[in-house]
């Protein structure tokens, strides 16, 4: 099978890219896997280690507001799809799949165009742009979460499978981890969470109610690039447990060392802390399109898995406190069965046996 894949921009759009891509090769592995990105977003950033072949088309997001960028739009997706057409004439792909962003859009409307079958899979519960305008277009949606499917369009066949992630992700060692990161087997983990890039009210919010604090509990803190100096050095004047770090490549040691999570609500975050059986106090970012991370963060909320504090609300909130509150409490074994019951491990798998399926012609069942 040949199959090109189009989702990048950011991490939330490409990692579920790669986990999809990672199960096709698991399962064929003569299959013909090949990108199309942009030079704007992470894709491109990480071209030298992608592990498959990237196209790069000449395309941008739409503008939200009024600018010579917006009046420019419609012409660079028409050349951005001609790109594209280009490209699946030359690669000859059995389907094509797009993860969202905005550099999904040319690959679907070409392969629709072409009459290849193609595939979008959308990870938030507020679906994106692109989603919402071609899903019709396509011959499978895949959905993570059930409040997705009032916003689509009537007739767009769909699947509700969850959100794929790596399989590497939940393979982690607990002591392995522990020592990785030099923290303690004898006191439970509160990982801090925000994102690929770090959230720095989030990490103002920690910072704020480190006191709380006891001998019980330490902190497995990625707190991003941006913010990692000035955090270490207010924790180097407190006597804490603390592992600091700006990012890691190494999520499943991650995830292994963690008892609770704090974090924000971005789909892929979400996904994998479910997956592993973390449950956590989640911070929905709160510019995020059509305040898609709180849908996303209300869904674990009303399953048992977390609970919810808005971003405008943290100055007044001990966050600390309460993770170790929970923490202590017969409430926390709860919340992570309820965490388990929702994660979705196999996501990419079943999602990948369905595209295989799709790109050989097959019907899928409901």
């Amino acid at each position: 099978m040949r199959v090109l894949f189009a989702g990048g921009g950011t991490g939330g759009h490409l990692f579920p890219a790669i986990a999809i891509a990672e199960e096709i090769k698991r399962l064929d592995g003569a299959s013909e896997i090949e990108f199309i990105g942009t030079e704007y977003g992470i894709e491109y950033r990480m071209k030298d280690t992608l592990e498959y072949k990237l196209h790069v088309i000449a395309m941008r997001g739409m503008p939200r507001k009024l600018s010579l960028g917006l009046l420019l739009f419609p012409f660079r997706l028409m050349k951005a799809v001609r790109q594209c057409k280009v490209l699946i004439q030359a690669f000859k792909p059995d389907i094509v799949v797009g993860t969202g962003g905005y550099v999904a859009g040319p690959p679907i409307m070409a392969a629709a165009k072409l009459g290849i079958p193609s595939v979008l899979q959308e990870q938030n519960s507020y679906p994106g742009l692109v989603t919402r305008k071609l899903a019709a277009k396509t011959t499978m949606l895949f959905l993570a979460y059930k409040r997705a499917e009032q916003y689509l369009p009537q007739g767009v066949r769909h699947k509700r499978l969850g959100n794929p992630i790596r399989r590497s992700v939940t393979t982690g060692n607990r002591a392995d981890a522990l020592r990785k990161f030099g923290l303690r087997e004898d006191r439970k983990t509160i990982l801090i969470l925000g994102g690929s890039q770090g959230a720095h009210r989030l990490n103002e919010a920690v910072l704020r109610s480190m006191d709380k604090l006891d001998a019980t509990v330490q902190i497995l803190w990625q707190c991003g690039k941006r913010d990692y100096t000035e955090v270490a050095e207010r924790l180097n004047k407190k006597d804490f447990v603390v592992s600091l770090f700006p990012f890691s490549n190494d999520m499943a040691s991650v995830y292994a060392a963690a008892d609770f999570a704090v974090a924000r609500a971005g789909a892929l975050t979400i996904a994998e802390l479910t997956a592993c059986g973390i449950p956590a106090i989640l911070v929905p970012y709160p510019h995020a399109t059509a305040d898609h991370q709180t849908h996303n963060a209300k869904e674990v909320v009303d399953a048992g898995a977390a609970e919810m504090v808005a971003d405008n609300e943290l100055e007044n909130h001990d966050i600390i406190a309460r993770a170790m509150e929970i923490l202590k409490s017969d409430k926390l074994s709860a919340m992570k069965q309820a965490a388990a019951n929702i994660g979705r491990p196999d996501a990419a798998e079943l999602i990948a046996r369905d595209i295989l399926a799709l790109a050989k012609g097959e019907k899928l069942a409901n």
